[in-house]
């Protein structure tokens, strides 16, 4: 019954524009959209030039704060164009209280906010990159088993201060438990300690697209590897800024959060 709902969800989020070209996805606030069009066909997002693959295919993202309306434009190769002005539905997200944490998981000490400057710095770098693959076709798997405790959007509210929402998927799996990789992709940034996420592994799937992994326990890849669908690149753990042992699974293309929810099946 889960995979016929699944497939049914799946065939109402592959709406057909003009020209044959068709997109797959969630059309709201954090949501992921893989398109196909024909060979040879250039395609912008509000005025944003995408990387088209030799076969037709091109994923965006909808950021976690998004306007309601963007425009999707493509010329095809023989200088037809046809334009979509997609409707982005808004989200409601959730407020996470968490108090009695130590004032320095709220507020950095000054003595490492060069450190945090230089490491977010490093983080944009990889997340800027437009590989030239497809990696993110295909079904994706979870990366690791485990409750979910933590969801994408959420407003936190530490001892009482607003900081910024929480942008990932957490899973609240027993510490030492596998993590995996999704999809194929690239590793691109792996880290044993950064200050906020500890353990921290980025693949890169190809057009901006891009998947991060924090507070492991360990990790199994160094920057450069391939990593295929369903490798193990880590161990959930509790390093960095955090409570207690999960996965902290991230999804970005290029500098816009999206929502990993959307990119698995419903359990």
């Amino acid at each position: 019954m889960r995979a016929l709902v699944w497939l049914l969800i799946a065939w109402w989020l592959f709406p057909a524009l003009a020209g044959g070209v068709e997109l797959q996805g969630r059309f709201t606030q954090g949501g992921l959209i893989r398109g196909k069009t024909k060979p040879g066909a250039q395609v912008t997002l509000d005025g944003r030039d995408l990387r088209v693959s030799p076969t037709g295919d091109f994923v965006f993202g909808f950021g976690r704060d998004a306007p309601a309306k963007a425009v999707l434009r493509i010329r095809l190769a023989d200088g037809t164009v046809r334009e979509k002005i997609l409707a982005v539905a808004r989200r409601i997200y959730t407020i996470q209280r968490i108090d009695g944490l130590p004032p320095h998981f709220v507020t950095p000490p000054a003595a490492v906010l060069a450190r945090i400057k230089r490491e977010g710095a490093a983080i944009a770098r990889v997340r800027a990159r437009d590989l030239n693959q497809t990696y993110y076709l295909g079904d994706w798997l979870r990366p690791a088993e485990g409750p979910v405790s933590g969801v994408f959007g959420s407003q936190r509210i530490l001892n009482g201060k607003k900081r910024r929402p929480h942008y990932g998927l957490d899973f609240a799996g027993p510490a030492g438990s596998p993590v995996i990789a999704p999809a194929d992709g690239v590793v691109v940034l792996a880290e044993s300690d950064l200050y906020y996420t500890g353990v921290t592994v980025i693949i890169d799937h190809g057009h901006g697209l891009t998947t991060a992994y924090l507070h492991m326990s360990k990790r199994m890849v160094k920057v450069g590897d391939f990593v295929e669908r369903g490798q193990r690149i880590g161990l959930i753990g509790a390093t960095g800024r955090v409570t207690g042992p999960h996965l902290d699974w991230r999804i970005n293309w290029f500098n816009q959060r999206l929502d990993p929810a959307y990119t698995i099946p419903p359990e």
